[in-house]
């Protein structure tokens, strides 16, 4: 990991100006100490998949360890004249004192979970709005992506190759590391290797084929320079006809006399199945069955899979703008929304309540639990409760569906265990990120956990997300009795 990683850039007033705003409110009403609890929590999985994947808490973390206003930044908020110095003097003081409880990355979630909870003064809570809904909408919409991509591979390796068409610098470094986690084997982004140890792959674009006379002295160039590595792309000007035998031939003159063999050949055009399948006959008659063929090409899921379905003689795939941007569906829309307030060291429910079902909040401060089957270690389903109760898993559980309360189940032979952990205490940061290898293989671990109908591509099966029965209970007398 590079030193220079640590040396982190003021985002501070990277947030809506809203939360300032609300702040300045907070402020003159003697709001500073009011507790608050924010819940952020998403309301539909992207591509309509079965299942999500929680990333980007640890960029997170680095914002809030470097949260404070520097004396431009109270200068900058000075000149919109809209602010009073008390407010000004409390933001030059800015101290962080919240607990977040957070899920950790690498792990599957699901609409409607709090997926990460801030409590603490109104102000700091609301103030980290943004950056919370910015780092874990970004990486998680592309994890998820990354691991559908994945999927769709059966176990060939995957490359992203997305870094010019991502949405700004920030969009392709963190989107590597996001991919990453994802499953990918590396990435074509250079400083995410520096920066996270994302390994950084890649061979040449057809320019450099074209800058030879040749493209029979372009490969054997590029095969004199980097003999141990060498993956030739043989499309640039006709794939079967000029590009695998000049390949073959420079394997052949260049390769083997220095006592190596060939890496691989890429594919970044044309009907990569048909053509896969005619490269891989020239290379085993050729002598060089251990020749990888690698594709690439405007790829996703459904493209991989029937390509692999279709017989495609692929050993890797190199996927750009469509897992960079998740282009089929480009928004991961977690929301953050106030759950609670506390008065007198009690706390005090609240809601939100919409025409539409899936936009009405659930209140309170609350746990995850999620029951594994003992027999299979599946997950089974994920229940929320008020944070003061405890799943027993010694003895039956009934879970039920927080809409169409009749779907009920009675789970036996499970444990329960609260998937969440708490980040911050006090404003002191208690949690320690994993090494992104180990988010990396703990993500693999816990897709395992899931059911097959559950990740499947095409209509998967619901994964369900209840309420323990004293939840459900307060949100539902919050319902019939709410206020306006």
């Amino acid at each position: 990991m590079d030193s220079t990683a640590n040396i982190k850039e003021n985002l501070t007033l990277l947030t809506d100006f809203y939360e300032l705003t609300m702040a300045g409110g907070y402020f003159e009403h003697g709001f500073q100490e009011q507790i608050a609890y924010f819940d952020m929590f998403f309301r539909r999985i992207p591509d309509d998949g079965g299942y999500a994947i929680m990333a980007g808490l640890e960029q997170l973390i680095e914002y809030i360890e470097n949260l404070n206003f520097t004396d431009s930044d109270i200068d900058f908020l000075r000149s919109k004249k809209i602010f009073s110095e008390g407010f000004l003097e409390y933001l030059k003081n800015f101290l962080f004192e919240c607990d977040i409880w957070a899920i950790p990355e690498g792990t599957p979630i699901f609409p409607g979970e709090p997926i990460i909870t801030v409590r603490g003064p109104v102000i700091q809570a609301q103030f980290i709005e943004t950056m919370v809904l910015l780092c874990i909408n970004h990486q998680s919409l592309i994890t998820t992506k990354a691991c559908r991509i994945n999927a769709a591979a059966q176990g060939r390796a995957v490359m992203e190759f997305g870094s010019r068409r991502a949405q700004g610098f920030d969009g392709a470094i963190y989107g590597a590391r996001a991919s990453y986690i994802g499953g990918c084997v590396g990435t074509a982004c250079t400083i995410s290797d520096k920066k996270f140890g994302v390994p950084a792959l890649g061979t040449m674009a057809h320019s450099w084929v074209q800058l030879f006379d040749t493209e029979y002295d372009a490969f054997k160039a590029y095969a004199e320079l980097y003999p141990s590595s060498c993956t030739l792309l043989v499309d640039t000007y006709n794939t079967l006809k000029s590009g695998v035998p000049n390949a073959i031939k420079v394997f052949k003159d260049v390769l083997v006399p220095m006592g190596y063999r060939p890496a691989g050949i890429r594919i970044d055009s044309g009907d990569i199945t048909y053509l896969s399948k005619k490269a891989r006959k020239m290379l085993d008659d050729a002598g060089f069955p251990d020749c990888k063929i690698c594709a690439s090409n405007s790829l996703d899921e459904f493209i991989i899979r029937d390509m692999i379905m279709q017989g495609a003689c692929v050993d890797s795939f190199g996927v750009g703008e469509r897992m960079i941007t998740s282009l089929s569906e480009p928004v991961f829309g977690g929301v953050y929304k106030l759950a609670a307030i506390e008065k007198d060291g009690e706390i005090i429910p609240k809601i939100k309540i919409s025409n539409n079902i899936e936009k009405i909040t659930t209140p309170g401060f609350k746990k995850i639990w999620r029951l594994f089957d003992n027999d299979t270690n599946k997950a089974i389903a994920d229940v929320i409760t008020l944070n003061d109760e405890f799943i027993d898993d010694s003895k039956p559980y009934e879970i039920f569906h927080p809409q169409y309360t009749w779907k009920r189940k009675l789970v036996t032979n499970f444990t329960a265990k609260e998937i969440r952990k708490q980040i911050y205490k006090g404003g002191k940061l208690i949690y320690e990120s994993p090494e992104l290898n180990d988010i990396k293989k703990y993500c693999s671990e816990q897709i395992a956990t899931l059911w097959d109908e559950v990740t499947r591509f095409e209509n998967p099966h619901t994964y369900y997300v209840d309420l323990s029965q004293k939840l459900w209970d307060i949100k539902h007398e919050m319902l019939k009795n709410r206020k306006v």
